[in-house]
């Protein structure tokens, strides 16, 4: 035998092991390939179902505090006849700070756009209610300080809290 025929003999044996060698680990490679989408598809669903409901209670609440901190609902909550426009004022603004800082990790559930919304409109009610308050002065009684509150918000087509309410619910209907 020559160095040709042992070579030749050697190849056919290699070649065709070779061969199935390819194709075992092409098919074994999709199949995992597979496998694994599959089981990152079935994580995604299960994570899906576990954070859906806690998503909806974040913008239940989100839609509360927009609610809460409107002018209308403010004045009702917290003014009490013989309140200073100092007192209203000061109550106000905490009030409206007090219910973001209690709502403020509902952000992480929330897209940005959405959450941006709900915090500009935190601060043109604060700045309503400053401007409010600095056109009747810190002496004048808190019946003056809500009727100036509800005389500019009469005149303003559409709250902050309004748009930013808005967008929250086309945001949900969109999501669920």
């Amino acid at each position: 035998m020559n160095w040709f025929e042992s070579v030749f003999e050697l190849l056919k044996y290699t070649v065709p092991l070779l061969v199935v060698f390819g194709f075992i680990y092409f098919i074994l490679n999709n199949y995992l390939e597979e496998n694994f989408k599959l089981r990152s598809l079935d994580m995604k669903l299960t994570n899906q179902t576990a954070i859906t409901p806690v998503r909806m209670q974040a913008y239940e609440r989100v839609v509360v505090y927009l609610e809460r901190i409107s002018p209308s609902s403010l004045i009702m909550r917290i003014h009490k006849s013989g309140m200073s426009s100092r007192l209203l004022h000061a109550e106000l603004l905490k009030n409206i700070r007090s219910e973001y800082d209690h709502n403020i990790a509902q952000q992480i559930y929330m897209s940005n756009a959405s959450w941006e919304l709900v915090k500009s409109a935190k601060e043109e009610m604060i700045n309503l209610i400053n401007a409010s308050a600095q056109k009747i002065g810190d002496n004048a009684d808190g019946v003056e300080l809500c009727k100036i509150l509800l005389d500019i918000t009469k005149n303003v087509e559409k709250l902050p809290t309004q748009i930013a309410l808005e967008y929250v619910k086309k945001e949900i209907r969109q999501s669920f």
